[in-house]
């Protein structure tokens, strides 16, 4: 029977992204709010949720608003106009922080204090507290804070994205009979937000106060002779993204550092306010920030919870944290093995962190530095974090003499500064750097080695879905791959030379790679999988991912479905597509693992008739991914490792029962709980069990 026509372009179908995402947001509050996961990850949750909402803000929301400033109307694959999304962004935000709030205040608080972790507020402070607080302010806080009167010859100050602000209202005039009756404090950012007091006068062995209630309890100080009538927190957060039009500058470099300066001084897009401050104050500062009723959000609490994380790192009580493992390490990597024998012995080597262990990743490239016979390593850094073992592996080639290519992306969203400075080291160093593609991220995870053996030159990879970080490797879960393969290291020589050199687009032996062949290879194998279904042949699209929003992508999935393929998608956070819509998508499920880790592994595959493709990648299905950035895409063809990687990615995340969420058909997500005597599964703790040391 023919397949009857339907409109794929249908509003609908689609899921709109700014929405989904703030849904994301709430499945990691859903973490903060669950009685199975240890109460001081419970705290970890909510700060994260509360940091990932801030960044919501300042890219997401900020674009949303700029395309409003701009009178844009046009309208998304989800029929929403800028208009339109920004007053479901604030309805949903609102609902959103009411509700982190509610967690922290009726919940954690409470959870907290039984274990003998408090906050203790101002209006609890015994003598003894009151008395070391005093102190404290007048040794620690008072000779950095800077009271601004606000008068003719004092306006309203420039306020720092994301920073902790009060303000103080004032009845009587001061020495030059001035009688404003507005003040502004500002708390510099070097100040801690939360203070730990002495055991000997806490409530209990770890006692903490809020920097805002000590400022709150004598801010009097700061004005003396004057009367403080209120003291009121406040935060406003800015649009961070930073914009460099490519074409038009010499030095990237250059322009991002001027860039980085006006940052913390966009324009603002939402004012956090304590719940106690009064309603004039609060149009005060909304017509200071341009700023209208629907962006004021006034909270039950501190205006920053993601400062809470300090408790989380000062409280020694493993007891309240998931317990420790060692990542595990593959036996043909053990101590003091020469890598590259290992690798040409047992073949490619796959590595799934952090249940496996980043180092031999790192030892990849110190073995390569310190080897006489490598004579060229070239790579690419997105993130490496500070005091890298990778960098110092490239600093130390570099000097020995070796020929060293770091192809570094500057533009690495709020690790620019940090980018240009590790750029500014491996030059001089000795090291070549580049910068990429004008007008393309480098989004790439990619390392080559060339290494001389006998009378010839041989390449050696690595290519990941994550970055060569070792502190996100112990916290995202990511694959990544080492191999000999000649086509493999030929493909990634032709993609460094396309990264640091001038020509035209190479073909590529096995390697996808944005922009040029991986949106296309991927239609076409989701293509391929519908045909076959056509034909009366199995036919399976399982994917596993950060986000679906390419349209393209989804109108294929649909078709898929339509013709009878089981598409099963794992996506951590924005899915545009919308599962479940009858004679559409009802072959379609998406769900969303969420725990312990962070979900960043990149793995497509496509039953093709028996002949299964599996791929791994630097990139989610988004257009910025498929058509902005360069990325890489790379089969795994060992049948041991795709057997792996089908029971670790699919069995596994499909099989979780306690930390799973379905996307339903209205655009809710629905947690899965183990059904009446099912076993709970956790694909966390499994991977842990089965791939860890202990």
């Amino acid at each position: 029977m023919a397949e009857q026509t339907v409109d794929l372009e249908r509003t609908d179908l689609y899921i709109n992204r700014e929405l989904s995402l703030l849904q994301f947001n709430r499945r990691v509050l859903d973490l903060a709010m669950d009685d199975d996961v240890p109460l001081l990850q419970r705290l970890f949750f909510l700060c994260i949720s509360s940091s990932n909402l801030d960044e919501f803000f300042e890219i997401r929301a900020a674009g949303t608003r700029h395309q409003v400033e701009l009178g844009v109307t046009t309208r998304g694959p989800d029929g929403m106009t800028p208009p339109e999304q920004l007053e479901a962004i604030g309805d949903q935000a609102h609902r959103l922080v009411d509700a982190q709030y509610k967690c922290l205040n009726d919940t954690l608080i409470p959870l907290l204090a039984e274990e003998q972790i408090r906050f203790v507020r101002r209006t609890h402070w015994n003598d003894a507290q009151q008395r070391w607080v005093k102190d404290y302010f007048r040794r620690e806080l008072l000779p950095l804070l800077t009271p601004l009167g606000l008068d003719h010859a004092h306006p309203f100050p420039r306020i720092l994205n994301k920073s902790l602000n009060f303000a103080v209202t004032l009845e009587g005039k001061d020495a030059f009979g001035r009688d404003s009756g507005m003040a502004i404090v500002q708390a510099p950012r070097a100040l801690p937000r939360l203070i730990q007091l002495p055991e000997a006068i806490g409530d209990g062995p770890h006692s903490f106060v809020f920097l805002s209630s000590i400022i709150h309890a004598h801010v009097g100080e700061l004005f003396p002779g004057m009367k403080v009538t209120g003291c009121y927190q406040f935060r406003v957060t800015r649009n961070s993204d930073l914009f460099v039009e490519e074409e038009e500058i010499e030095d990237l470099l250059k322009a991002l550092q001027g860039e980085l300066r006006q940052r913390h001084y966009g324009d603002a897009v939402r004012l956090e306010v304590a719940d106690n401050c009064p309603d004039g104050v609060s149009r005060f500062l909304l017509d200071k920030f341009g700023l209208q009723e629907r962006d004021l959000y006034q909270v039950r609490g501190p205006v920053n919870l993601h400062r809470l994380m300090a408790v989380v790192e000062l409280v020694d009580r493993p007891d309240l944290k998931y317990p420790a493992f060692n990542p595990g390490v593959p036996e043909c990597l053990a101590e003091k093995a020469n890598i590259f024998e290992a690798i040409e012995r047992e073949g490619p080597l796959l590595l799934h962190h952090p249940f496996e262990s980043f180092s031999p990743v790192e030892e990849f490239l110190r073995q390569a530095a310190a080897d006489p016979e490598v004579v060229a390593i070239k790579q690419t850094l997105y993130r490496t974090g500070s005091g890298s073992e990778i960098v110092e592996a490239l600093v130390d080639a570099a000097r020995a003499g070796k020929e060293v290519t770091a192809v570094i992306e500057l533009r690495a969203r709020f690790d620019e500064a940090a980018n240009i400075e590790l750029a500014t080291r491996l030059q001089r160093a000795g090291a070549y750097v580049a910068y990429g593609v004008a007008g393309h991220k480098t989004h790439a995870k990619m390392a080559l080695v060339v290494r001389r053996q006998g009378d010839r030159l041989k390449r050696f990879v690595h290519l990941g879905t994550g970055n060569y970080h070792a502190g996100t490797a112990k916290a995202y879960t990511d694959y990544g791959m080492l191999s000999d393969d000649r086509v493999l290291g030929e493909d990634v020589h032709k993609l460094f030379q396309q990264l640091t050199g001038l020509g035209r687009s190479q073909a590529l032996g096995k390697i996808l790679q944005s922009p040029f062949t991986l949106h296309a290879g991927m239609i076409e194998r989701i293509r391929r999988e519908a045909e076959n279904a056509r034909a009366g042949k199995k036919a399976l699209i399982r994917a596993k991912m950060n986000a679906l929003i390419e349209q393209e992508v989804i109108e294929a999935l649909y078709e898929a479905s339509r013709a009878g393929v089981k598409v099963e998608l794992v996506i951590r956070g924005v899915c545009c597509l919308r599962p479940g819509v009858e004679g559409v998508s009802e072959n379609i499920h998406v769900r969303s693992v969420m725990g312990r880790f962070l979900e960043h592994t990149r793995v497509f595959c496509f039953h093709n008739d028996g002949d299964e493709e599996i791929f791994l990648s630097s990139a989610d299905w988004m257009p910025r991914n498929f058509f902005r950035r360069v990325e890489t895409c790379f089969p795994v063809e060992d049948a041991r490792l795709k057997r792996r990687i089908i029971r670790e990615t699919f069995d596994t995340y499909l099989g979780d029962n306690t930390q799973a969420w379905v996307l339903q058909s209205d655009g809710s997500y629905r947690r899965l709980r183990p059904a009446g005597n099912a076993r709970p599964r956790n694909a966390h703790l499994a991977l842990l069990e089965s791939l860890a040391e202990g």
